[in-house]
């Protein structure tokens, strides 16, 4: 139980790809962390790309950085809508600022992207948003997993082992 007492966010909103939210849910779960997941509405079930449902237990007004060990952000197409809330954004600029974990897996960096957090730092994601990632100052490798200080970057779901690894690996290894 290497993360007993550790606390972690994963965001959602419709359309999440279902293994990329879920999988590492379990593999933080399994480790001992305790994971809220947040959404545009508290209490509100979101579908994802497959049709398995995630309710929010929280809001994203309700996040605070400074309550959380790492953040968990899935691909599919909700990235596309998470990167459009301001407070999303803010929560992933402070656990930047302080170091913490941020987990990204397929199309995800589009919501490191808009958080501005990219310039100068080693990534993977989904092939199709290379060019994204790149022009947002980022280094793209073609590789499973990528861990650049504590931005943790998978490419898509048959790395998830991969990644739930790197990413655990990585809020053990904080304090």
């Amino acid at each position: 139980m290497r993360l007993s007492g550790k606390r972690i966010i994963a965001l959602v909103d419709d359309e999440f790809e279902d293994l990329e939210l879920w999988y590492p849910i379990y593999r933080v779960r399994e480790e001992g962390a305790t994971v809220h997941l947040a959404g545009p509405e508290k209490g509100k079930k979101y579908i994802g790309k497959y049709g398995v449902p995630a309710e929010s237990e929280l809001s994203f007004d309700e996040l605070s950085a400074a309550d959380y060990d790492g953040i968990l952000v899935p691909g599919g197409w909700a990235p596309d809508k998470l990167r459009r809330y301001k407070q999303v954004l803010q929560v992933v600029r402070e656990l930047h600022e302080a170091k913490k974990p941020i987990g990204q897996i397929c199309h995800a960096g589009w919501v490191l992207i808009s958080a501005g957090i990219l310039k100068g730092v080693t990534v993977t994601s989904t092939p199709g948003i290379r060019d994204d990632m790149e022009n947002a100052g980022a280094i793209w490798k073609d590789e499973a997993v990528v861990v650049d200080g504590h931005i943790v970057s998978a490419r898509r779901p048959p790395d998830l082992p991969e990644y739930g690894k790197a990413f655990v690996d990585a809020v053990a290894g904080q304090d």
